[in-house]
């Protein structure tokens, strides 16, 4: 099986050693084998970036919109094959992975047009006969580090704006998932990206993610991943005043109250708790249930989630496939464990017994929100149901967490549904809606422990990937 090379300068390049990508659902397959990176690559792809700036940077915006416009032509043109790959190397069913692809080339093309729209001001001065000019600018090279749930629809939403605004890109995928950013990069190089103005580092974390940061010549880092690898990052980007945009999780909350639509309720907390496997930070994973509808929204859920169909993703009736790793599993499985030992009653969650890294989703009834399973992200097909006696518990039990990415809530009641869009600590509020599934074209982010920075995609994608530069003209 040939090896899956870095992309530097325009160049394919071999790394310091070759890692194997494996398939979550079948792990004796073999997806791909791919290059491991070394500091050297990580210098020789900062340079390549850095060379290439000013000619991009100053190329015609219609340059970049096409480049763009045609990569996500390819990808939407590709989404069989694309999706079909992400599901072998992460794990969702082949349905998930190709609405995560058809996303990704709406993001290239949605940004196609973005290059073409970077807006200024004329402002009138205090000064007479002076002329006041804003304008954005593109930042530099930019380090993108990207996560392995969304493997193509998250370095889509980072990749894309970054190039349209005029900056050079080093791209640092999940050694998890390096076969869709290779995907990414190779359409890329042939739909015709000048050498050095995008360049791809495949390897490990601990290896790259502390290069890249420290390299002197990268102007900005925008991270998603762990809280943990996130803190560690911010420390080093405000040591060498690196512009840092992070998303780092959830815990969201979805409430339930007893006037929601009950068959609602259960299908928005059955997609936002455990479709894609309960792998994404918008997951619902506290289920926030008012007490008069609490049994039968339990009573229901249950029934529909010990009826989901677990197992191979390429298989067309299968619902949720296979957690991403052994050490994914293991935490899930540990988490499991905890509940019970925290007072929970567990229904379902338990492993597999056939090959790979399946679990049944679980439900843990009774919890309380000071539990750990309330508190810590799980990242996995697991919700705590907390019941709750009114609107104002309701509210109070959703906005007591670090982390503020996402919330929900299920109601019939116009004045409650408005009343929590307005209270609500996140920075994505959904009304009888999964907190789990967003629009590309719109923000994302959140607040207090999840995001750091400007929002990603849509047209607030502008604040991050540019500078203001405010000009005065002497015009007598």
């Amino acid at each position: 099986m040939d090896v899956n090379k870095n992309l530097i300068g325009g160049v394919w390049e071999d790394g310091a050693s070759v890692t194997e990508n494996l398939n979550p659902a079948q792990p004796d397959e073999v997806v791909g084998r791919y290059a491991r990176s070394d500091t050297e690559a990580v210098k020789a792809a900062v340079a390549a970036a850095a060379q290439a700036f000013e000619g991009w940077a100053n190329a015609s915006p219609q340059i970049r919109a096409d480049l763009l416009d045609a990569v996500g032509t390819r990808i939407l043109a590709e989404k069989d094959e694309i999706g079909r790959l992400l599901a072998r190397e992460e794990g969702k069913t082949l349905a998930e992975a190709i609405g995560e692809t058809i996303r990704a080339g709406h993001l290239f093309k949605f940004f196609a047009g973005e290059a073409l729209r970077v807006e200024g001001d004329l402002v009138a001065s205090v000064r007479a006969g002076v002329d006041v000019e804003v304008t954005r600018e593109p930042l530099g090279v930019v380090g993108l580090i990207t996560p392995w749930n969304f493997p193509i629809a998250i370095p889509a939403w980072k990749i894309a704006p970054a190039l349209a605004y005029g900056n050079t890109v080093v791209f640092k995928p999940a050694e998890l998932t390096p076969a869709c950013a290779h995907l990414l990069a190779r359409l890329l190089h042939e739909c015709g990206c000048p050498p050095g103005v995008f360049n791809l580092v495949m390897g490990q974390g601990s290896v790259i993610g502390p290069a890249l940061t420290a390299h002197p010549d990268v102007t900005a880092i925008s991270f998603t991943g762990s809280e943990g690898i996130g803190a560690g990052l911010a420390m080093e980007c405000a040591r060498s005043r690196k512009k840092l945009q992070m998303e780092m999780g959830g815990k969201n909350p979805m409430v339930v109250l007893d006037d929601a639509n009950l068959d609602t309720a259960v299908d928005t907390c059955l997609n936002g708790a455990f479709f894609s496997t309960g792998q994404r930070c918008t997951a619902s994973s506290r289920l926030i249930v008012q007490a008069g509808i609490h049994d039968r929204f339990v009573d229901a859920l249950t029934q529909k989630m010990q009826a989901l169909v677990v197992g191979d993703p390429l298989d067309g009736a299968v619902q949720m496939g296979p957690v991403s790793s052994q050490s994914q599993l293991d935490g899930n499985l540990g988490y499991v464990t905890l509940a019970g030992e925290e007072g929970a009653e567990v229904i379902g969650g338990s492993r597999r017994d056939r090959p790979g890294y399946f679990q049944d989703p679980a439900l843990f009834l009774g919890a309380s929100n000071d539990m750990r399973i309330c508190q810590e992200e799980i990242f996995g097909p697991c919700a705590s149901v907390i019941k709750v006696g009114d609107f104002d518990e309701a509210l109070a039990v959703a906005n007591d967490t670090r982390f503020g990415l996402s919330s929900g809530i299920c109601t019939t009641s116009l004045a409650h549904a408005r009343a929590f869009k307005r209270r609500s600590s996140a920075g994505m509020v959904m009304v009888n809606l999964p907190t789990a599934g967003v629009d590309y074209h719109v923000p994302f982010g959140g607040r207090k422990g999840s995001s750091f920075g400007a929002r990603e995609q849509g047209r607030y994608a502008v604040e991050f990937f540019t500078s203001v530069k405010t000009a005065y003209v002497n015009a007598g």
